[in-house]
């Protein structure tokens, strides 16, 4: 269920919100990467992913999100668990708008439990879906990926050694 504007400001400015990331590597040993076109992390490359929605459960937003992300739907059971992070960031979806109907917006900070799942996907970029998340996509290396400014840090973690070993222990 998606909700109407007024009341998902007011979960994002109370609540953290639950999300799938997916980790999508080709048979090159390349990431998948989206150029994210809508707050939080605007302008940034990111792994494609999206929110889990009230009543949907995990593995009917799994294939939800796959679909609308990469343009083709996969299972869960597809898919390898990489384990739950914390995202934080100081602004929302709606921080360039200053109301909705009557209602002022604030510039809340969103806390998203982000569920990463790795899958393994060969694919050519023309048919991934464009313009709702993401303005354009592209295939890269774990090195570059670690060393580009561009690519959001929280897409980082996914990489980082130190990082994900914490969390399989």
């Amino acid at each position: 269920m998606f909700l109407d504007l007024s009341t998902f400001s007011t979960v994002i400015a109370s609540t953290p919100l639950v999300s799938i990331d997916l980790v999508v590597a080709n048979s090159n040993g390349q990431v998948l990467l989206g150029q994210r076109l809508n707050r939080p992390a605007k302008d940034f490359w990111f792994v494609p992913g999206g929110r889990i929605l009230k009543n949907e459960p995990l593995a009917e937003a799994f294939k939800r999100l796959t679909r609308d992300e990469l343009g083709q739907e996969f299972t869960i059971e597809q898919a390898s668990l990489l384990g739950p992070f914390d995202h934080f960031y100081a602004d929302n979806i709606f921080s360039d708008i200053l109301t909705v109907g009557n209602i002022t917006i604030t510039d809340a900070s969103t806390h998203y439990v982000a569920i990463a799942f790795t899958l393994q996907l060969d694919c050519s970029l023309a048919n991934l879906p464009l313009a709702i998340q993401h303005g354009g996509y592209k295939w890269v290396d774990v090195p570059s990926l670690l060393s580009d400014d561009k690519v959001h840090i929280h897409t980082k973690w996914y990489f980082d050694k130190t990082y994900t070993d914490l969390i399989k222990e």
